[in-house]
């Protein structure tokens, strides 16, 4: 089923103009009860986004090709020796939590397709970190950039300082709409291990069916993605109810992760979901080599992981104890960002 999440209005936060306070109660209302939020920024446009999904379509169709002829060997791009932190990991590396427990007992049609007990992803990915972060907590590796596409750099700090700029903008909105500070979650966000993460599947290698991510919920506190021309994400809602999400053109869509969880008590909730190469997904594929039958055809999620802090404390906010879920206390004890 599709579910008719409200899109929310940046431009009325920015310039505090009339109904700012409401959409800021509508922010939380979506991240409370579906876990996600659609966002209009004024300061994003669908251009941006899809120089960003154009430019990691083309290096993964490029890095695949030299993959799938010669191997990881062949990636000077992945680096298995630190476990892919920075760079790329090729396919089927990545693989989700199990949980089977969790989704057992589902009606048919509010299971996950993924399977039981959960297999590695069909996806590739790129990790690259945004921002600044606390001077003794630098990265331990440098970003890698991938010799062959000269724009690499300001693309992706580009992208990624617009995304954070989003992100920071619905921790804000979804604050007020609380009942909190402004700057409760923002300022915990400051100098996060903020990273990029865009994921690449060839649609050309793959059929209807194949899970690209595996059902999952995110570690980190908010996560956001550009609009993706394929359709495929699922989601599962505060009620057990599994949705599609279409997000409108021009809007990004962020979910919260287990960090947002822990800090309100569970109030929100970390959002399950999947992605999978459904029909729709394939009927886009089938335009796409019809109008073009060389052209390579990957499904690019232009993704960002946001964090808090490291040293930040993850115990359930007291100011919103009215608000915790049952037994919040016990749950989600007193851990930081970092554990």
């Amino acid at each position: 089923m599709e579910i008719a999440v409200p899109t929310i209005d940046a431009e009325k936060f920015l310039n505090k103009t009339e109904g700012w306070e409401e959409e800021c109660k509508e922010a939380a209302r979506s991240l409370h009860e579906f876990g996600i939020v659609i966002l209009k920024d004024p300061r994003v446009n669908e251009d941006d986004n899809n120089t960003y999904c154009e430019l990691v379509e083309k290096y993964f169709a490029h890095t695949g090709e030299k993959f799938y002829e010669g191997g990881e060997e062949n990636v000077e791009d992945a680096h298995k020796e630190i476990h892919y932190q920075v760079g790329a990991t090729p396919e089927y590396r990545e693989k989700a939590r199990n949980h089977c427990d969790r989704f057992a007992h589902y009606d048919d049609d509010n299971k996950p397709v993924s399977e039981c007990p959960p297999v590695f992803d069909a996806k590739w990915r790129f990790f690259w970190n945004v921002g600044e972060r606390p001077a003794d907590r630098k990265p331990e590796h440098a970003n890698v950039v991938p010799k062959e596409f000269p724009t690499w750099t300001a693309t992706m700090d580009k992208w990624g300082g617009m995304m954070m700029d989003s992100v920071y903008i619905i921790a804000k909105m979804a604050a007020v709409g609380m009942d909190l500070p402004e700057d409760t979650f923002y300022d915990r966000m400051q100098l996060g291990n903020h990273l990029l993460a865009p994921t690449g599947s060839d649609l050309r290698r793959y059929e209807q069916g194949t899970v690209f991510a595996g059902v999952h919920y995110d570690l980190n506190f908010l996560t956001i993605h550009g609009k993706s021309p394929f359709p495929g994400l699922y989601i599962w809602v505060r009620d057990g109810r599994k949705c599609s999400v279409k997000v409108p053109t021009g809007c990004l869509i962020l979910q919260a992760g287990i960090q947002f969880e822990r800090i309100t008590g569970g109030y929100i909730m970390a959002g399950f979901h999947e992605v999978i190469y459904t029909e729709k997904t394939k009927k886009v594929v089938e335009d796409r080599l019809a109008a073009n039958p060389e052209e390579p055809i990957w499904r690019v999620s232009s993704t960002l992981f946001s964090h808090m802090r490291y040293d930040v404390s993850l115990k359930p906010l007291d100011e919103l104890k009215e608000k915790w879920n049952e037994g919040a206390e016990q749950k989600y004890e007193d851990v930081k960002a970092y554990d």
